[in-house]
């Protein structure tokens, strides 16, 4: 099936975005195709807007109006984030794409409407986001250098190889479909001298090293597996719902809230996991590790060398961001397909080179169901020696009960 105006600019935002950090791609994909599903939906309403309050337009060119609001949304916001932090100018592809988009429509009476409409549900979103701050590091800082550091067994610290924390407080950014972003915080991490906390750090220890400092005991499987989804989540997930949008032949209006839906619940899973992240303040496997002597625990034994087969991001432990990721989006495509049950396959940008989707023989891993990928991606953490187990399930019900919310809140069936 050939893309269509929603999956083209949804696989355009993912690409010329794909440098940003994950949650600035969150963020701009939610407005996105809040925008789009908007605006399609002004031309024939089949779901309930999420921002774009009109009277229908009969007539008008539903890509026209999708078009130009993904390229109305995508170029304001990348030539903020050139003012805000140097990214580079997207202008000129997006311009491009969008000149393509236009040429493709003959009816000019019908793309004028489109065009008129998109560009009233892009203004609309980027309104009510203007006020948000995201881009202002005074409020949300992409790192902070005088983040205290925790002094105790249980508290966070900087990482190795790192000297500040990650946007801690992200947690504060105003949600799309959460009342607010505590809403469903996920249950604590165990207390250090606790017999769960002991068999989750034994598991990390013995499965997530490099296999240098410490030996490993992952499989071949499982060191793959860490890999593969080391990727981008906006990313990693878009790609998959743009292979199963084709798969299952969506139009274009299916799309537009399918998308919708699935990125308005990612972005919220970012708030909403830094929230906890920072409420928590829980050190990650790599210092619970190197200073497991001195915890407290006497079945945690040490090792001051240990090092994980990635470094470890500079942000808290609990609860797990790319299982929270892994549990909106899975629940998101459930959901909207009515069962978790639906066989993809999919590749990966965080493979070792020859293997990645941009080579000519991709490595791909297939998955007979949405919970199964998701529990996969979870377990990847643990793999890649990032989290304790009991991160990654709390992670996946978060993200599971965000995902909800969504839909049974947002975007609903007009009729």
């Amino acid at each position: 099936m050939a893309a269509d105006e929603v999956t083209k600019w949804n696989e355009l935002a993912t690409r010329l975005g794909f440098d940003l950090n994950p949650l600035y791609q969150s963020r701009i994909m939610a407005m996105t195709h809040a925008a789009m599903h908007d605006a399609v939906n002004a031309v024939d309403r089949r779901y309930q807007s999420y921002s774009f309050r009109t009277p229908v337009t009969p007539g008008a060119s539903p890509e026209a109006a999708a078009a130009t609001a993904a390229y109305s949304v995508l170029l304001d916001q990348f030539n903020r984030l050139t003012v805000a932090i140097g990214f580079p100018s997207q202008q000129a592809e997006l311009s491009a794409a969008y000149a393509s988009s236009l040429g493709a429509i003959t009816d000019v009476s019908a793309k004028n409407l489109g065009i008129g409409i998109g560009q009233a549900a892009a203004s609309v979103i980027l309104s009510l986001r203007a006020s948000d701050g995201a881009y202002r590091l005074d409020l949300f800082p992409i790192q902070d250098f005088d983040y205290p550091q925790g002094t105790v067994p249980g508290q966070w610290r900087f990482t190795p190889g790192f000297l500040f924390a990650f946007e801690p407080k992200w947690g504060r950014m105003p949600p799309f479909v959460l009342d607010y972003s505590s809403k469903f915080r996920p249950n604590p991490p165990y207390p250090i001298n606790s017999k769960r906390y002991t068999d989750d750090y034994n598991e990390v220890k013995a499965l997530g090293s490099d296999g240098i400092s410490a030996p490993s005991a992952r499989t071949p499987d499982q060191t793959q597996i860490a890999l593969f989804w080391l990727e981008s989540s906006p990313v990693g997930w878009n790609r998959i719902a743009r292979t199963v949008s084709a798969t299952a032949g969506l139009n274009l209006w299916q799309n537009a809230r399918l998308f919708a839906l699935l990125n308005l619940a990612m972005a919220d899973g970012y708030i909403a996991c830094w929230e906890a992240k920072y409420k928590y303040n829980f050190w990650r496997p790599v210092t619970a590790i190197r200073e497991g002597d001195a915890d407290g625990n006497s079945d945690t034994i040490g090792n001051p060398t240990w090092t994980p087969l990635d470094p470890t991001p500079p942000i808290p432990d609990h609860d797990s961001g790319h299982s929270v990721q892994g549990g909106a989006a899975s629940e998101a495509l459930s959901q909207f397909f009515g069962s978790s049950r639906f066989s993809f396959q999919t590749c990966s940008t965080s493979l070792p080179p020859g293997s990645t989707c941009n080579d000519p023989s991709p490595v791909y891993r297939s998955f007979s169901s949405f919970s199964e990928a998701a529990l996969e991606n979870g377990l990847s953490r643990i793999y890649v020696g990032y989290h304790f187990r009991h991160a990654v399930t709390e992670g996946i019900e978060h993200g599971r009960k965000i995902a909800d919310t969504a839909f049974q809140h947002f975007l609903r069936p007009a009729h």
